[in-house]
């Protein structure tokens, strides 16, 4: 399970976002400024970091500083009011991964901190290993044995993101979220066109195969 640390000094706005993360399957720690966060750092093992700016003691600029100063490369979620662009800009140059400006859509959170997770995921994971399969995300590559070829990038990004959860379903809509960018007006046939392709590409694969769960989405399963 992920641990997700909460940075909030509005109370109220706290316990919402970790009763919400609690209910869609995070662990959720709470700290009321930046300093409290700092302590639970040291003690708890995160894997994402959702932090307001605005605080008392240690603003979220500063605590997003000293993070990536120690060398901690989870992705931080800004929440936050201040919603000019230079004000984005500062928590980006900062270290910050995503910004989304109050009052927020708890829904729309989830889906940004699903995203950040698995992105953090594929780029600590640059290699995969399915049986005599390597799927390689910096040469966007799968080979076998000698045999190794150069797939597309959209088709390589979805494979690797099915191949690394497998047996986990996921619905179009957060493919496209994952691959395409959740601000892409791409349609959600664009989904179906790739996994086509992939199935063209591996219909003979003795490693693992795509499902379609009707009603629901896609999976990866292997079969060895």
């Amino acid at each position: 399970m992920f641990n997700i640390l909460v940075v909030e000094d509005d109370k109220n706005l706290r316990k919402l976002i970790s009763a919400t993360l609690k209910q869609n399957g995070y662990n959720s720690l709470m700290a009321e400024d930046g300093e409290a966060a700092l302590d639970i750092m040291d003690k708890e093992h995160i894997d994402l970091v959702i932090s307001d700016i605005m605080m008392p003691k240690l603003d979220g600029y500063n605590l997003v500083k000293a993070l990536r100063d120690s060398g901690y490369n989870m992705p931080i979620l800004m929440v936050t009011a201040k919603e000019m662009f230079e004000d984005k800009r500062k928590g980006f140059n900062v270290g910050a991964d995503d910004y989304m400006v109050k009052p927020i859509d708890i829904n729309e959170m989830i889906l940004r901190v699903g995203a950040l997770l698995r992105r953090a995921k594929i780029s600590n994971e640059h290699r995969l290993s399915i049986g005599d399969i390597i799927l390689d995300y910096d040469s966007i590559s799968v080979s076998r044995h000698e045999d190794s070829v150069t797939l597309p990038k959209k088709e390589f990004y979805l494979l690797f993101k099915l191949l690394s959860y497998p047996n986990v379903i996921f619905t179009r809509r957060q493919l496209l979220d994952e691959i395409w960018g959740m601000d892409n007006e791409v349609d959600e046939r664009t989904v179906d066109v790739h996994i086509k392709r992939l199935r063209e590409r591996y219909d003979s694969c003795t490693e693992f195969e795509i499902v379609t769960v009707r009603g629901l989405g896609y999976k990866a399963v292997k079969k060895i």
